[in-house]
């Protein structure tokens, strides 16, 4: 995979891009002191690896269906679920800092 550093993408611009995605790449790593941190690629290879990611995600819905872990159920009971599991969470996780009202926030900040 190619790399391009931050300084060159300053001073080179799209240049640098371009240049790193001949020669049948379709990647390249920005790397930001001495640290790969940003990928760049063609708009269409994006596409299509989002396009794989949705398949994907279509695949994994597919086999939930036919394995039987789905559920039925109206809007509102659905949203009542989905409360109890919120609750459920908040109340096995660390308990959280009180929120301050919003004058207490303000005056804090300052």
């Amino acid at each position: 995979m190619a790399h391009i550093t931050a300084n060159d993408l300053k001073t080179r611009g799209i240049a640098a891009i371009e240049a790193s995605l001949t020669g049948g790449r379709t990647e390249a790593v920005v790397s930001v002191r001495g640290a790969g941190r940003y990928v760049v690629m063609e708009l269409e290879h994006y596409q299509h690896l989002r396009e794989c990611e949705l398949e994907a995600a279509l695949a994994e819905s597919r086999d939930d269906i036919t394995a039987g872990r789905f559920t039925t159920e109206s809007p509102a009971k659905h949203v009542a679920r989905a409360l109890a599991l919120i609750a459920d969470d908040k109340s096995t996780t660390t308990p959280s800092v009180k929120a301050l009202p919003r004058k207490a926030a303000r005056r804090q900040a300052r």
